[in-house]
């Protein structure tokens, strides 16, 4: 069942998604060679806590860390550890938090340092088709006219769209329906109401779509070793449009 959303419910979820969005811009400025991914993870609980709030994914399923670290041909939910980030890399940092008893999350893929210019198209192309879909987060339309809108964008530009993964409803739970993959055909699914509250998330391949799971039973990772990126956004659907809640 797909809950929807008082006015009230949306401003009690600006808390914890404004953090998120905070938290998101102060991991861009800790991100440079040299750094692990575990400093990384330690200073981000250390923010959220410090802001009155709790990691969202830490627990979560048995989920050891505070944030998903994946780099290069990490897709998602890479675990943080003694890994240190080299010039060239690209990182998705993929964070969430549960404040006032509702949940923010929202994802974005960053450079370290200087990287070549198809990693610089790739996480352009990603975050595009991120907007892309949010713009057909609208009352009436289908869910599905945001999958179409984020494949769409993806493809034309020659990357492929993670199937295997996708984005949620979000509200008191973390994954909430509905699903919102990031693929399919346009005016198809639920009908999108005024008071929804989604996390639209595109994870986007340079080769393959085909992604597996590393024995850690949570890195996943691209078929082909190629790179992947991934940004998201938790939105609100409203008589106005989509209001970005993970947006400063």
């Amino acid at each position: 069942m797909i809950i929807i959303k008082s006015d009230e419910e949306i401003a009690r979820m600006r808390k914890p998604n404004r953090v998120v969005a905070e938290l998101l811009d102060y991991m861009g400025g800790l991100i440079r060679p040299g750094v692990t991914t575990k400093e990384l993870d330690t200073k981000a609980e250390a923010f959220i806590v410090k802001r009155g709030g709790k990691p969202a994914f830490k627990g979560y399923h048995g989920f050891p860390a505070t944030i998903c670290a994946s780099i290069n041909e990490e897709v998602v939910h890479g675990i943080p550890g003694k890994r240190r980030l080299n010039e060239g890399d690209i990182i998705g940092i993929d964070l969430g938090v549960i404040l006032d008893g509702f949940y923010g999350d929202a994802a974005r893929t960053f450079a370290v340092g200087k990287v070549d210019s198809q990693a610089l198209r790739l996480m352009k192309i990603t975050e595009e088709a991120l907007y892309k879909g949010i713009e057909q987060a609208v009352p009436g339309n289908r869910l599905y006219d945001i999958s179409h809108a984020v494949q769409t964008h993806a493809e034309a530009a020659g990357f492929s769209v993670v199937r295997d993964f996708v984005g949620h409803g979000i509200g008191r739970e973390l994954h909430e329906e509905p699903q919102v993959p990031n693929f399919g055909s346009p005016h198809q699914g639920p009908k999108l109401e005024r008071g929804m509250t989604i996390a639209i998330e595109p994870m986007i391949n340079e080769g393959t779509w085909q992604v597996r799971v590393l024995k850690d039973g949570w890195t996943v990772v691209t078929a082909d070793g190629k790179r992947s990126a991934h940004f998201e956004h938790t939105i609100a659907i409203t008589e106005d449009g989509p209001e970005i809640l993970t947006r400063l």
